[in-house]
Formats: structure tokens, C-alpha cells, sequence
């Protein structure tokens, strides 16, 4: 038959269990906190804020391509009898930090940088400009052409109430670095026309909200 011990050995070894139980929880919980931390630290990407020179022109944003892609309008020459003023697809992207902010907010935030890269369509083959390939009649991209670049910040740019407009040229290579275009050149379109904060949402369904 077994010794079943004291009964100090007992109540011994009820609190070695018990604290055991303790530590082992709380190395749970702390593993659980650290992976929750890291699970959210990696859904918030550090932002890539704009960049200026020192006489104040933007400095190109780097790796947007990497960005939150949100659509592309098109607006080819031959559809507004041969002269349109952006005869491209216009290739838009967002800053993820700023678009992970815009979701939760449902505002964009100071910072945020808006890229619309030009892309011409290919020669077309028809009136209309269109050109038959093996999916179909359509527009289908071509050759780069430049850049323009939209950037969020109330007090830079009160004059055009709260955005910065700059083009990075109208054909390839995109220029280093743009000045800030004045009101009767883009803004005073935003302004007239877009659908939210100068943002034209209404082409954007990931932006529309």
C-alpha cells in the first residue's frame, strides 16, 4: 500500500501546482499578447509620408507600385476628336498607410499621397481608336507617359483647399522632382467635380464609401 504523505506534504504540493498553473498562464498570455501585437503591427504599414526638396517642389514617390491600387479611367484621344487632355489610362494608387487609415476613418488623412500614373493605349486600328486582339475588340495599355501626383496637407496648401497637385511630366522618364501647380491649372477641377475631398471616389469603388 502507498504512502498517500503528510498532510503538509499534500498542501506542499497543491501550491507547486498551483503556482506552476500561474507561471504557465501567464507565459500563455504574454505569448497571446506579443503575437496579437505583432498580428496588428503588420496590418498597419509605416506610412512613406511626401518628401520636398528645400525650394519646396515634391520629391517622386518611391515604390508606388507597391501601393494599394484603386482603378484606372481612360480617356483616349480618339473618343474627344483627337485632343484629349489626358488621352491615357490613368493608373491611380494609394499610400497604404494612408488607405489603411481612410478605411477606419473614412477621411484621408494629413499625408496621403494619391499617384496617377499615365499609360498610353496601344495604335489603334479602327475609327474609334480600338484595336482588335485576341480577347476582343478594346483599349488595351501601352507606352508609359509620365506621372501626376496628388498629396493631402491643410496648411501647405490652403490655397487649394487642402491639396497639392504636381506633374511629373507628360512622357517617360517621370522628372525627379515636380512644383505644385496653381488653383486654375487642376484643383479648381477637383474642387468643381470630384466626389469627396477632391478624391474623384466616384470612379473608385474602393474609395467610395
Amino acid at each position: 500500500m502507498l504512502s498517500t504523505g503528510s498532510g503538509a506534504e499534500n498542501n506542499d504540493a497543491r501550491k507547486f501546482l498551483a503556482m506552476t498553473a500561474v507561471i504557465t498562464s501567464g507565459v500563455i498570455a504574454t505569448a497571446f499578447l506579443v503575437q496579437s501585437l505583432s498580428s496588428s503591427s503588420a496590418q498597419t504599414p509605416t506610412r512613406q509620408l511626401p518628401e520636398y526638396t528645400a525650394s519646396g517642389e515634391l520629391v517622386l514617390p518611391k515604390n508606388f507600385h507597391e501601393w494599394v491600387y484603386v482603378g484606372s479611367p481612360l480617356t483616349p484621344n480618339a473618343l474627344n476628336g483627337g485632343t484629349a487632355g489626358f488621352p491615357e489610362y490613368h493608373n491611380v494608387y494609394i499610400e497604404p498607410g494612408s488607405y489603411e487609415i481612410y478605411k477606419k476613418m473614412n477621411a484621408f488623412p494629413e499625408g496621403t499621397i494619391m499617384f496617377k500614373e499615365l499609360q498610353l493605349t496601344l495604335p489603334g486600328q479602327n475609327p474609334d481608336g480600338s484595336r482588335t486582339e485576341p480577347s476582343g475588340r478594346g483599349y488595351f495599355p501601352g507606352a508609359l507617359n509620365g506621372a501626376d501626383v496628388t498629396v493631402k496637407d491643410s496648411k501647405r496648401f490652403a490655397d487649394t483647399q487642402g491639396w497639392g497637385f504636381f506633374n511629373f511630366n507628360h512622357h517617360e522618364p517621370k522628372a525627379p522632382t515636380a512644383k505644385v501647380k496653381a488653383l486654375n491649372e487642376c484643383a479648381y477641377c477637383h474642387i468643381a467635380s470630384a466626389k469627396k475631398d477632391e478624391v474623384w471616389t466616384q470612379f473608385y469603388p474602393l474609395l467610395d464609401k
